[in-house]
């Protein structure tokens, strides 16, 4: 269960922090969580402000997991929490033929997902995942279960190890400091369980949890 991080080569954002903590009311707060229009493709206080397919975010990434996982078209992926299925389009530009599924609990974000990863995406939680065990080769949640109540991530990081065979990646939301504390709780949007990385380690040992993670830090 290493630390390590898988998404180095992803392009940084910068936002204003203190700009984000004034907009983020709970009326924001609770349209942004239902994952609709209004958090992908509407005004940037509720989320992405537009989420749009750009090469620049995937391409530097899905190599790593490659040469990491030692990915090939004899392998499969599950991606939980696909959104608009990016990842998934880039992975299938980069390694032909290997097999892709990917599941969003948005409806939103399933209709409108890039073209040509519509027949392999589906509408399911990550809680209570539609897949036989060990059904993957390797099942990646980037920024998605801490979207979650505590234990419902319990549950969902317990399916997670479910249906993989073999190896599995997430990132959470998650602190070391009081600074980083503090910016994460101004940064946070969605996320209903940000814990210091300490409190994370033992719940990813209580679900019994054998894979690899990173955080996202803002």
């Amino acid at each position: 269960m290493p630390e390590i991080n898988l998404l180095e080569n992803y392009p940084q954002t910068k936002r204003n922090l203190e700009e984000r903590l004034e907009q983020k009311t709970e009326d924001v707060r609770a349209i942004a969580r239902q994952f609709g229009k209004e958090f992908f493709d509407d005004d940037r206080k509720y989320g992405y402000g537009g989420f749009l397919y750009n090469p620049k975010f995937w391409q530097p990434v899905v190599p790593s997991f490659q040469k990491y996982y030692g990915l090939s078209d004899k392998n499969s992926i599950l991606d939980v929490g696909c959104a608009k299925g990016f990842m998934l389009h880039d992975f299938s530009k980069l390694i032909a033929g290997i097999k892709l599924r990917g599941i969003d609990i948005s409806s939103y974000a399933i209709e409108h997902s890039i073209e040509d990863m519509k027949p392999f995406l589906s509408i399911a939680d990550a809680k209570a995942l539609p897949f036989e065990d060990q059904s993957f080769d390797l099942v990646i949640a980037i920024n998605t279960i801490h979207n979650l109540p505590l234990e419902e991530c319990l549950q969902a990081l317990r399916e997670i190890q479910r249906v993989t065979r073999r190896h599995a990646f997430i990132t959470v939301d998650a602190y070391r400091t009081p600074e980083e504390k503090k910016r994460m709780d101004a940064w946070n949007l969605t996320a209903q369980t940000t814990m210091h990385v300490d409190e994370w380690v033992k719940l990813f040992k209580k679900a019994g949890y054998t894979g690899d993670y990173f955080w996202f830090i803002p």
